[in-house]
C-alpha cells in the first residue's frame, strides 16, 4: 500500500504543545494545486502512552467537537504525561458543511475504513488514521451524535474482547467515563468503521452517540466533557485537578438484533406513539405512517419487535421504505 500523500508540520515526537493542520490534497476548479486543512492539536510530555480523540466523524455531530475544543482551551502541559492527540472535526469538509457525509465526494467517512491513500477526499482522511495515526495510538475515543436524523439518549459505547486483560482495560475505562448509560455495541460484521481500524491496530478504542437532530444536547456534552476528564484521569495521562466524585450507577445495556430495530415499510408521514427514552414492549404500537398523497387512506401501522428501552429516535418525520424510526436497547444480563 502507498504512503499517505497527507502531509502535516505537526512532528508527533516533539514535546510540548502544537497546533497545526493536516493538508488532504484537493484539486478542483476553483483551486488546482488546494488542499483542505483540518486542524489537529498535539500534546505532548514524556512517553506512552498516546490518546487519540475526535470528533465529527459525521460532519452533523457537534457535542464531541465543542467538548474537545474546550478541552483544548483548558489544557494544562505541567499535568500531562504521555501524548495526546485531538482531532476536534475528522470530517472537516462534512463539519463545515453540517452534512452526515461529505459534501465532496459524498463518502460517508465512518463507512470508509481502512480508506485509500489514493482515493476520494474521505478515503485519504480515513487511510491516514488507520495507517499513520492508529499505530502510535494506544486508546481512542470518537465521538458522536444522532446527526440530523436521530436524536440519541447519551450513550456510551464499549465493544467486547476476547482477551481477558483488554476487557478488563474496557471495564475500568467505562466506569471512569461515568456515562448514565453503557452499551455493548455490536457492529455485526460491520468492517468499515473506525472502531474496526482501530481493533485491526490493536488500539483500545469507545465511542457514543450523546444526542442528536443537529444541535447539542447539554446534558450530552457535559457527559463528554466529564468523560474526557475521567477517561484521561484513569490512563494517569492528566491527573485530574480534583477527586471526582463517586459516579452514579451505570445502567449496562445490549442491543440484541434486528429486533431491536424500528424500520419505516412504507413512505409518508411518520405519527409516532412514543418518546425518547420510553420503556416499550414486543408487539406495542410504535405509530402510523400517512399517505401524504392520499390522505383519506388509513395509515399503516408500525409495532415494535422487541421490547426495551427507546435509545433513538428518527428527527424527521418524512420517511421513506427503509428509514430507522428507532432503536431499542435492552438491560445486559
Amino acid at each position: 500500500m502507498p504512503e499517505s500523500l497527507i502531509t502535516t508540520d505537526i512532528d508527533f515526537e516533539a514535546e510540548g504543545v502544537q497546533t497545526g493542520v493536516l493538508r488532504v490534497p484537493h484539486s478542483h476548479n476553483r483551486s488546482a494545486y488546494g488542499h483542505i486543512p483540518i486542524p489537529i492539536w498535539v500534546a505532548r510530555r514524556g512517553r506512552d502512552p498516546t490518546v487519540l480523540m475526535t470528533g465529527a466523524n459525521h460532519g452533523d455531530e457537534y457535542e464531541g467537537p465543542v467538548a474537545l475544543m474546550r478541552f483544548m482551551r483548558d489544557f494544562r502541559l505541567d499535568r500531562l504525561s504521555g501524548r495526546i492527540i485531538v482531532i476536534p472535526a475528522l470530517n472537516f469538509p462534512a463539519y463545515l458543511a453540517g452534512t452526515r457525509v461529505s459534501p465532496i465526494d459524498g463518502v460517508n467517512l465512518n463507512r470508509a475504513f481502512p480508506g485509500d491513500p489514493r482515493g476520494t477526499v474521505t478515503e485519504m482522511i480515513a487511510d491516514y488514521v488507520e495507517s499513520v495515526l492508529m499505530p502510535m495510538t494506544n486508546f481512542c475515543f470518537d465521538f458522536h451524535a444522532g446527526g440530523s436524523s436521530l436524536n440519541y439518549l447519551p450513550t456510551l459505547f464499549a465493544f467486547r474482547h476476547q482477551d481477558a486483560a483488554a476487557q478488563a482495560r474496557m471495564d475500568r475505562l467505562v466506569e471512569a467515563f461515568g456515562a448514565p448509560r453503557a452499551m455493548i455495541m455490536d457492529m455485526l460484521g460491520e468492517d468499515r468503521v473506525i472502531s474496526a481500524g482501530a481493533r485491526r491496530k490493536g488500539v483500545l478504542f469507545l465511542t457514543g452517540e450523546f444526542g442528536g437532530g443537529a444541535t447539542i444536547n447539554l446534558d450530552g456534552l457535559e457527559i463528554v466533557r466529564r468523560g474526557i476528564e475521567g477517561v484521561l484521569d484513569s490512563l494517569e495521562v492528566l491527573p485530574m485537578r480534583e477527586p471526582r466524585r463517586s459516579p452514579a450507577p451505570i445502567r449496562r445495556l445490549v442491543v440484541k438484533g434486528a429486533a431491536h430495530y424500528l424500520f419505516a415499510p412504507v413512505a409518508g408521514i411518520f405519527e409516532p406513539l412514543f418518546r425518547l427514552g420510553d420503556e416499550v414492549e414486543a408487539g406495542q404500537p410504535a405509530g402510523y405512517i400517512h399517505d401524504p398523497v392520499q390522505p383519506w387512506r388509513e395509515p399503516t401501522p408500525v409495532a415494535f419487535k422487541g421490547s426495551g428501552l427507546v435509545l433513538c429516535v428518527r428527527t424527521f418525520t418524512l420517511v421513506s421504505p427503509g428509514d430507522c424510526l428507532a432503536h431499542l436497547a435492552a438491560d445486559e444480563t
